[in-house]
């Protein structure tokens, strides 16, 4: 490929980049996507591997939350980044 195609890539997102999903019990699972595809079908991917539904737990990314919208490229994600699953929880304390 030459350095202009590769340059070009990269400002289009279209450049495959290798994402680690780690869940609550350090279970890691690798996805490669392209950095302007949507994390939602990341998060469907893992979701159906895990044999979970999306509603039940979110991801985080250095902390902040993940939005279905979100890109590799908008989170500035490089090779290699790791994001993180929390189960879902609901309530809280009645007083």
């Amino acid at each position: 490929m030459s350095d202009e195609k590769k340059v070009n890539d990269e400002k289009c997102g279209n450049e495959h980049i290798n994402l680690k999903v780690t869940g609550q019990d350090g279970s890691v699972v690798h996805f490669k996507i392209k950095k302007n595809t949507p994390l939602r079908k990341l998060m469907s991917a893992y979701c159906n591997r895990a044999g979970i539904t999306v509603g039940a737990v979110r991801f985080r990314f250095d902390g902040n939350p993940m939005d279905d919208d979100d890109t590799p490229l908008s989170m500035d994600m490089e090779d290699g980044d790791s994001i993180d699953v929390f189960q879902q929880q609901t309530g809280g304390l009645c007083t």
